[in-house]
């Protein structure tokens, strides 16, 4: 009897921990700089954060961290966080293994070239950002499945604290009051069935949000694992979302999804390995492109934001971009000469029309144009106590992607299919004209600037990274790994640094407003456009040290915070 009583408890064990309530879900605060010995999560929202290091103190690797973060994001930070999206994850694993998978979106199977035209072939680029129509097969619960062949606990156990979040509900920040108030109306006029995103009166910081719709559907997900999600009760419900609101996503769609193991991008850079992801994410090519542009220059020399050092790495930027709009699209669909455009030779080859002090002309270093990306992304960043690193960038694409809630479910969809070219070769409403490798079909993965990166230096990793951002993320990135591995910079200032930005089109240079004035002045006298903007991205970074000593730094552009022990 003793032993019966022994090993019933042993097996009520993982959902007793499960059941645990580690964090305060209405009394917490950020940590934008943490220091710990054994283990790291930083993302967007402390409760995320919170719920990852939940799983590593029951005896979870950073892939069970990674999974239960992601979890909890689609709960917390409705915003980007997400089951009705996609992303990227990159991992270099304490025995030596990198992965790469992708859980981007695909356009449904009825998707179609122009499907975004008008009778006269003019671009309607409201119906790919709001609505059902903009919505692409979503990627994300595929692609935590897909992850957890390297974890340690059930899913069950990783999805608990965010079935308590929904459930149970969580005080809301003040950025989040904000963003829910802000998108009210849309939520109103493009919903077919009441959500829990809009209440009597406007939200305040503190109030309360309760999501019991989504709090059934992870219970459907963690007890029969994809199907929970891609067949039954939920696919039923997306696709009647579709049927009400004018969607085309269908059940074979749904059922038909599966995350890819790709081959990640591995590359040198100044002693150090660079892995970050391949194609469909333009951001691990980008990189590596910018990174080989400059890699033979004294940037350490010139030093920190000087003129010399900005103005070399806005050239390479504007041509990775210009490289980016003209060959990169989805390699199941397009060939993309890869090997070709990351060369030594070629990388040399592009920067022989850069002259120092005089500002290149975008016309005049190639035609055509990248896809527009909205900013609302997010990213974590992963270590635990053995060494398995993980990098990972989901998206809904805009805020609140879609806008679109599926009624019963309790999720948002994405309004991913803006991140095809709408009309190759034809500027949409925002003056961007896309390219054909990027163009529609049934099936294909649009184009990415998701960069999810980890830096490796003698066998170990050094450095996890990644942002959200949209178009500005590979720049972000590439300023990021340059601020910590050439520049010196510590790590909170490697991640709160002023930034910059060019994207070829526009030729114009984007500089947040607290970028230094003195070469601000020094770039428009090269001849450079220089416009102030809003905060570019949130990096979440974690860094470690010689001998183990782990430091992870939230961006303070946003509610970013680090947890760990």
């Amino acid at each position: 009897m003793r032993l019966l009583l022994f090993l019933l408890i042993c097996l009520a064990a993982p959902a007793m921990l499960a059941a645990q309530q580690s964090f305060d879900p209405y009394n917490y605060t950020t940590d934008k700089h943490l220091h710990a010995d054994r283990c790291a999560v930083v993302s967007a929202h402390p409760l995320a954060s919170l719920a990852g290091v939940e799983v590593l103190r029951q005896g979870g690797n950073a892939v069970d961290a990674a999974i239960a973060t992601q979890l909890a994001l689609a709960v917390v930070y409705p915003e980007a966080g997400n089951l009705g999206g996609g992303g990227f994850l990159v991992a270099r694993l304490h025995d030596g293994r990198t992965l790469a998978i992708d859980y981007r979106e695909k356009a449904p199977g009825n998707a179609q070239r122009d499907m975004y035209l008008d009778s006269n072939g003019v671009a309607q680029t409201r119906m790919s950002l709001d609505g059902h129509l903009a919505a692409g097969v979503p990627g994300t619960v595929a692609g935590l499945f897909a992850s957890h062949k390297y974890a340690r606990l059930p899913f069950a156990q990783l999805a608990a604290p965010a079935i308590r979040l929904a459930e149970k509900g969580y005080a809301i920040t003040a950025a989040e009051a904000a963003g829910l108030n802000r998108q009210r109306e849309n939520f109103l006029r493009l919903n077919t069935a009441p959500t829990a995103f809009v209440k009597t009166g406007t939200w305040k910081t503190g109030d309360t949000l309760v999501q019991t719709e989504l709090a059934h559907t992870l219970r459907l997900i963690a007890r029969r694992g994809m199907k929970g999600f891609y067949e039954g009760e939920t696919a039923d419900r997306i696709v009647a979302e579709m049927k009400r609101g004018g969607g085309i996503i269908s059940k074979k769609d749904l059922k038909s999804y599966r995350a890819k193991v790709r081959r990640p991008i591995l590359f040198n850079f100044r002693g150090y390995t660079i892995l970050t992801m391949p194609l469909p994410s333009s951001g691990g090519i980008g990189i590596q492109q910018m990174l080989g542009m400059v890699e033979t220059y004294p940037l350490e020399t010139w030093g920190f934001h000087s003129a010399k050092s900005v103005q070399l790495m806005i050239e390479a930027e504007r041509r990775a971009y210009a490289d980016r709009a003209h060959f990169l699209g989805d390699m199941d669909f397009v060939k993309v000469p890869v090997q070709t455009i990351t060369g030594t030779r070629y990388l040399q080859d592009r920067m022989q029309t850069f002259t120092p002090g005089r500002a290149s002309q975008s016309e005049n270093i190639a035609a055509g144009q990248a896809g527009r990306e909205s900013t609302e992304t997010t990213h974590l960043c992963v270590v635990d106590q053995d060494g398995n690193a993980v990098s990972v960038t989901t998206t809904l694409n805009g805020g609140y992607g879609s806008k679109v809630v599926v009624g019963g479910a309790g999720f948002l969809l994405n309004n991913e299919m803006d991140d095809f070219s709408v009309k190759p070769g034809t500027p949409n409403m925002y003056g961007l004209v896309g390219a054909e490798a990027n163009a529609i079909q049934p099936g294909k993965r649009m184009l990415s600037s998701m960069t999810p990166t980890i830096v490796i230096k003698d066998n170990q990793p050094v450095l996890i990274t990644g942002t959200p951002g949209g178009s500005t993320i590979i720049t972000s990135v590439f300023q990021t790994l340059l601020n910590a591995l050439v520049f010196g910079l510590d790590a909170v200032n490697t991640v709160n640094a002023p930034k910059f930005h060019h994207q070829w089109l526009p030729d114009i240079v984007q500089v947040e407003r607290d970028f230094p004035d003195s070469t601000q002045q020094a770039l428009r006298q090269m001849g450079y456009e220089v416009v102030t903007r809003s905060p570019i991205g949130r990096t979440e970074l974690i860094r470690i040290h010689p001998g183990g000593k782990i430091e992870a730094v939230g961006d303070k552009r946003g509610d970013d915070s680090a947890a760990g022990y």
